[in-house]
């Protein structure tokens, strides 16, 4: 199974005011863990900075000005999502941004049916408490000590870390690595569990076996017990 960790940096909060993205990132799970595949670019906005969106990711109108604009990767960038499901928190905040900056150049909306959106799978599993990123990154001990600001590809990584939690823990990642693994191509290779060489030797003594079987003679003949008592075959473990 195949997920896109997603996120953006703006300009702002409104990309109906003429806000713009300025950078995305994207990071590749394969059955729910980190292929290592990324995808991840700074945009000009064609715009100046305001200053509280520069105190947020330090991205200044010096640093973007030339960077490709999103006509020049919107292409790469849906190629790299495909139709895979994204997952993103506060998602409706980076979706109306992408489909904004998608409808600039023509092209198809982003749906949210195909997206899994943290920030409400956080709000069901606690109520009532923070359910920011870095938030999260407390609650289940991830190290988020590199975020000192906020860029695309590092709240990708931490936001990755923090899903997994969020859908299950270290119990999803021990189900993977005792069945599966992903492969290169996407695909899980099963590891099939190997039958043991020869049987273990019982772990009954001859006198606890012969108190069992005078126990069950005390119960009669037609007792359900008295079948295994006859087949010696029965009660050795394997």
């Amino acid at each position: 199974m195949r997920e896109i960790v997603l996120d953006t940096e703006t300009t702002g909060l409104d990309p109906n005011s003429g806000d713009r993205v300025v950078e995305i990132g994207c990071v590749e799970l394969i059955n729910h863990i980190p292929s290592g595949e990324e995808w991840h670019a700074y945009l000009d906005p064609e715009r100046d900075m305001p200053a509280e969106a520069y105190a947020v990711h330090n991205l200044s109108e010096e640093f973007l000005t030339g960077k490709p604009l999103f006509a020049d990767v919107f292409e790469a960038f849906l190629a790299f999502i495909g139709d895979d499901r994204l997952i993103i928190h506060n998602a409706s905040f980076d979706v109306a941004f992408l489909n904004s900056e998608l409808a600039r150049v023509g092209d198809t909306r982003i749906l949210m049916d195909r997206v899994t959106d943290t920030l409400a799978l956080a709000r069901r599993k606690h109520p009532g408490s923070p359910n920011s990123l870095d938030a999260l990154c407390k609650r289940y001990g991830v190290d988020a000590s590199e975020r000192t600001t906020h860029g695309a590809i590092i709240d990708c990584n931490l936001l990755a870390s923090v899903y997994i939690e969020l859908i299950g823990g270290h119990q999803a990642h021990l189900e993977l690595a005792s069945g599966a693994r992903p492969e290169a191509d996407g695909k899980a290779s099963v590891t099939r569990v190997q039958e043991r060489p020869a049987p273990l030797p019982p772990r009954l003594s001859a006198t606890e076996r012969a108190a069992h079987r005078a126990f069950v003679a005390t119960l009669g003949a037609e007792t359900v017990w008295k079948k295994y008592v006859d087949d010696p075959d029965a009660n050795e473990g394997p």
